[in-house]
């Protein structure tokens, strides 16, 4: 036997019908949904990100626009940019491609975007709605996994999930949405002891995610054992096809959210 696989590829094409569906709701109100992007030097992996999600924006009828900087642009330029955008009644989502280059203070930068504009969900006050158990803007990609799952009835309430992350991106807010849905939550980190010993015995119909990518002789890698954890776990993603399409649909559907946010009663 082997694992089912999480076709994310086929979820996140589902999401984007209904993303559509939602954008021309809110067109027939006057309402074009926008996203803003900023992209802090030329590191080539953002503008290979950045390139799928302005084009998946086009597919379902989000605007979109891209604001490249130089890699040494002070960081008070990038935070009146910011406020630029905060203020723009026409962007309703805003988005800064991280990792920034050495020198900028994430955090600061973050904390700049208007908790409404927030479309990547990590804003303290969106992180904070959602250990309190209230879900807006989430995260795209623990968002997306908790969708993937939820698609292919991969059970939650009663559970116990293994996350081996902590960072706002991915960990600790993928530990918050599994709290929400009743399951019991180990995180494991650098700081593990035994990580060894967690990460090798995968039971039986278990789901395993693969959040992680590295390019490996050319080719996009996990860091699941792919072929070996297939033949014992029940479910399982694909690396490339798994987490990373889920990620952009639910940046696309954080986007509308915003839009919707923004302009109730309008």
């Amino acid at each position: 036997m082997t694992a089912v696989i999480l076709d994310g590829r086929l979820v996140a094409s589902e999401i984007k019908k209904q993303v559509a569906l939602q954008v021309g709701q809110l067109a027939k109100r006057g309402i074009r949904p926008f996203l803003a992007t900023i992209q802090v030097g030329d590191d080539p992996a953002s503008s290979s990100y950045l390139g799928r999600k302005h084009k998946a924006a086009e597919e379902v009828g989000i605007q979109s626009e891209n604001h490249h900087l130089p890699a040494n642009t002070p960081q008070d330029k990038l935070e009146a940019l910011l406020g630029q955008l905060n203020t723009n009644p026409r962007v309703h989502g805003i988005l800064v491609q991280l990792p920034l280059p050495r020198g900028f203070d994430e955090d600061r930068i973050i904390e700049r975007i208007i908790p409404y504009k927030d479309v990547d969900g990590l804003h303290p006050i969106n992180q904070g709605k959602l250990a309190a158990g209230k879900e807006e803007l989430v995260p795209c990609t623990p968002k997306g996994i908790i969708k993937l799952l939820s698609h292919y009835k991969v059970p939650i309430a009663g559970k116990r999930a293994v996350i081996i992350n902590r960072t706002t991106l991915v960990g600790r807010p993928l530990a918050n949405l599994f709290l929400n849905r009743d399951a019991t939550i180990t995180i494991c980190h650098s700081k593990t002891p035994n990580l060894a010993q967690i990460t090798k015995h995968v039971k039986a119909k278990a789901a395993v995610v693969d959040v992680g990518l590295t390019r490996v002789e050319g080719k996009l890698r996990g860091d699941v054992d792919f072929e070996n954890v297939n033949k014992l776990a029940g479910f399982i993603t694909p690396v490339p096809g798994g987490v990373g399409p889920m990620t952009v649909a639910c940046l696309l559907e954080n986007t509308v959210q915003a839009a919707s946010i923004q302009t109730r009663g309008g």
